[in-house]
């Protein structure tokens, strides 16, 4: 018989198929601190590109700006006023001058000619060839090699000669102390910002894997976990809570079902001993006649005890496992409950009990299964009676609320109450209290499997209040116009 019954209990066998088997994946700190890298270093690079891209085309303004200022400058000091072009002695000393001062490199060309076209001037010296290609320097590729200023020089509103200046484009406008400046600037961005998400992900992570490696203890059967783990962040400390909730809650539950499968145990051995002794005894002649007889009721009262908790513990595997099919049909509550009631009470006349009624005028209609509602209504009354106050008759108080679209049967007792240490406890699988071990034996199921039933048909059941004087259970199911 312990063999049999452990079947139910026992615990859910661990299986890995392929599609589950485990994968060494990422750690979150480095999956999410390489993909912010990459983000930063290429936000970075495309910022520092513009920026380079900007300073480069801002330096080939000014160099334009500064080249026809020198140009202008040149130009005023060839003009003699007078129509002519003189070229200065100390030219090449004035032009030293200005390039330092300017800052312009070597690889500028100036030339000073006449409306002809004829140089009188050059820096450095060129050939003829030399001069006519910086006049006009055509493109080898897409963009030209030089970048020519011409300034005309003008003397009464007529060009009378011109400067021209041509710069090689492509020559670094960038200095090398720059550069290094835009290096240092672009790793040290680079390196605190993966610094900073290096920090909060590590942070982030942490109360994260402690709870990874909770669930891997809980997985192996260490209910006991210690989740001390303070965190600012809400949903952290949410999902650290929830956690530590639910761990304290499955090694309650996984200590229940140790508790009930010795409880079921013995519940269910007790009967079998007391009919193997009563038989025995009646087999072996101990007893005859009308004793024999008492014993032998005596059986039949013990093996109808054992079969309705083998019945019990039957439904309730079979409603949790989907083979229990529930209708959905039209009732008229008053009338199903008043049945209901009236059924239950044939059997327990000789018994003191006293049960008024509180329905609504009108009909009420609800949708649901007569033959479930009756075993949960059934159930709740049988419990009403098991509750019972030794000091007073048993009183019960059925009533139909309407609330909301929805219908309430209240079934209420004038018992003992329950203890509030068991309110939270009472619709969980195998559990009894102390005082209901007390007073009958049982699986602790019935109440499990009428939420079961009632939550099938859209429905709830619920503890409305519990005390010394009494306690009240409410099936509430949808209201049908």
């Amino acid at each position: 018989m312990d063999s049999r019954i452990s079947k139910f209990f026992k615990a859910p066998k661990r299986r890995q198929d392929r599609g589950t088997r485990k994968r060494r994946g990422t750690s979150i700190l480095t999956y999410w601190t390489l993909r912010y890298f990459l983000i930063l270093f290429a936000a970075l690079s495309i910022v520092i590109g513009v920026a380079l891209y900007g300073i480069r085309e801002t330096a080939l303004d000014n160099r334009y700006r500064t080249a026809g200022m020198l140009g202008q400058e040149v130009a005023d000091r060839v003009n003699n006023r007078d129509g002519t072009l003189t070229i200065p002695g100390n030219l090449n000393e004035i032009l030293d001058d200005r390039m330092a001062l300017f800052n312009m490199n070597l690889d500028v060309c100036l030339l000073v000619a006449d409306p002809e076209g004829n140089a009188l001037f050059t820096r450095p010296q060129m050939t003829e060839a030399q001069i006519q290609q910086k006049l006009d320097p055509r493109p080898r590729s897409g963009e030209p090699e030089y970048q020519l200023i011409r300034t005309p020089i003008m003397e009464n509103g007529q060009e009378i000669g011109g400067v021209y200046i041509s710069q090689f484009r492509k020559t670094p406008v960038y200095s090398s102390n720059e550069l290094i400046l835009f290096v240092v600037v672009f790793v040290a961005l680079a390196l605190s910002g993966w610094l900073t998400i290096y920090l909060l992900a590590r942070k982030l992570s942490r109360p994260i894997r402690r709870v990874a490696e909770s669930a891997r203890q809980i997985r192996n059967g260490r209910y006991d976990v210690d989740l001390d783990i303070e965190t600012g962040e809400r949903e952290l400390g949410e999902l650290v809570d929830s956690f530590r909730g639910m761990a304290g809650r499955l090694r309650q539950l996984e200590e229940w079902r140790e508790l009930s499968l010795a409880g079921v145990t013995h519940e269910l051995k007790t009967p079998v001993t007391s009919i193997k002794g009563l038989v025995m005894a009646v087999r072996d002649d101990v007893v005859t006649g009308e004793e024999a007889k008492e014993f032998l009721d005596i059986a039949l009262q013990e093996s109808g005890r054992m079969e309705r908790m083998v019945a019990d513990l039957l439904d309730y595997n079979a409603f949790s496992s989907g083979n229990v099919a529930v209708r959905r049909d039209r009732l008229d509550l008053k009338l199903l409950v008043s049945e209901i009631v009236y059924q239950w009470r044939l059997p327990h006349e000789s018994d003191s009990i006293e049960i008024d009624y509180d329905f609504p005028r009108e009909m009420v209609y609800t949708t649901g299964d007569a033959l479930r509602i009756q075993q949960i209504v059934v159930n709740l009354l049988n419990n009403g009676m098991q509750a019972a106050h030794p000091d007073r008759p048993l009183h019960l108080h059925v009533a139909i609320r309407e609330a909301d679209g929805r219908i309430g049967v209240e079934i209420t007792d004038n018992g003992a109450g329950i203890d509030e240490q068991d309110r939270d406890y009472v619709f969980e699988r195998y559990f009894r209290s102390e005082q209901k071990k007390r007073v009958t034996r049982g699986l602790g199921l019935g109440l499990t499997y009428s939420r079961l039933l009632a939550r099938a048909q859209g429905g709830e059941l619920k503890l409305q209040g519990s005390g010394p004087s009494g306690t009240t259970f409410a099936l509430e199911l949808p209201r049908q116009p």
